[in-house]
């Protein structure tokens, strides 16, 4: 039970990225009303539970380089002070990134900890803030200029073409769900990877690694919060920043699934590098930015008229305030638990086995 306990807040965690992250995927889609809420709620918790526990190793060893939370009561304050910013931010119906929230809180441990943060990783990890939402805007804007053009030649009926572009939604959804499950589930359960609690478990011939088990944990808590809590923010999301027609939110959801396919992929990146290509770094981006790049890229495709600037300004104060709300609550809930309730979130420093080294030398000079 107390395990259960620890990993509630990675569970807190993946119900606010549900509620706020995962309903990227669907929000242009309700948003046009094409696509009936609680449909595409099913398809995206079906998705995203198959690609967190099929995929979702690739973006965990990335997080982790950004600091290795060594005690499982360290990693349920981590994931508890990410989850956290990213529920009241969600309160204000703003798609905050989970992605930021997390790193943020990691690096939260890593002060408090008093260990290094290795800033290659957290680079790398950054980088990707600015680059998955400018690659996704760039992906919508050749998109929609394409199959603008694609419709000019090919004049179908509006009634066959509503239809055609529904089932679209749908399928590509379900690609996005699952790229965002395999994406995406690193910032959920990846804290807790290296204090993973749970025995490999051999189920019908096959073999469950405890990493999976928490990945499948993790997977259904973001398919609960899609259904308890993402309404609000699909609908910020699909109308509020440029008004978009149900083939324009066709093109935003393929845009955004490509881009968190790309950054997710295991395959992909062993093809390139057997092509002696440069690989795409496997890092958990945001679907929030990469969902409101692809929306920017359909509002420039129109020249820019459309867009709401004003909502896209407070989205993106929300992206520069979390990663620094969340590493400031983090150092302060790590301290509060370690000292209030005398629980050990850092693994001491082992010095026995130096200080026997020392002896060992002293005594060997001596004879």
């Amino acid at each position: 039970m107390l395990i259960l306990l620890f990993l509630s807040s990675g569970l807190f965690l993946g119900w606010s990225l549900g509620a706020n992250d995962a309903s990227n995927i669907f929000g242009t889609a309700v948003g046009t009303r094409m696509v009936k809420f609680y449909t595409a709620a099913l398809v995206a918790s079906v998705f995203v539970v198959l690609g967190a526990v099929i995929s979702g190793a690739g973006t965990t060893h990335t997080l982790g380089k950004l600091g290795a939370v060594n005690m499982i009561a360290g990693a349920f304050m981590v994931a508890l002070a990410a989850a956290v910013t990213v529920f009241w931010m969600t309160k204000l119906s703003l798609p905050v990134s989970t992605s930021q929230a997390i790193v943020g809180a990691i690096v939260g441990w890593n002060f408090f900890a008093g260990k290094t943060t290795d800033m290659g990783a957290l680079t790398k990890i950054a980088s990707t803030w600015v680059i998955s939402p400018i690659l996704a805007a760039g992906f919508s804007f050749v998109f929609f200029l394409l199959f603008k053009k694609i419709l000019e030649v090919w004049k179908i009926h509006i009634f066959r073409l509503d239809a055609y572009t529904r089932i679209g939604l749908i399928v590509v959804g379900a690609f996005g769900a699952y790229s965002l499950g395999a994406n995406n589930i690193g910032n959920v359960m990846g804290v807790f990877v290296s204090v993973a609690p749970f025995e490999n478990l051999n189920l019908l011939g096959f073999t469950f690694s405890g990493v999976e088990q928490l990945f499948l944990l993790g997977g259904l808590a973001i398919a609960v919060g899609i259904f308890t809590y993402s309404k609000r923010v699909m609908l910020t999301v699909g109308e509020g920043v440029v008004k978009l027609t149900p083939q324009s939110a066709l093109v935003v959801v393929l845009s955004q699934s490509i881009v968190l396919f790309l950054f997710a992929s295991k395959g992909l990146e062993a093809w390139l590098l057997s092509h002696g290509l440069p690989t795409i770094p496997l890092v958990p981006v945001s679907s929030s930015q990469v969902v409101i790049g692809s929306v920017l890229g359909i509002g420039l495709a129109h020249g820019g008229r459309g867009i709401q600037y004003k909502v896209l300004g407070r989205i993106a104060s929300g992206w520069v305030t979390t990663p620094v709300i969340a590493a400031v609550l983090s150092f302060i809930s790590l301290f509060f638990l370690q000292n209030v309730f005398d629980q050990q979130v850092v693994k001491p420093e082992t010095l026995l086995g130096i200080h026997e080294t020392v002896n060992i030398e002293i005594n060997t000079q001596v004879y």
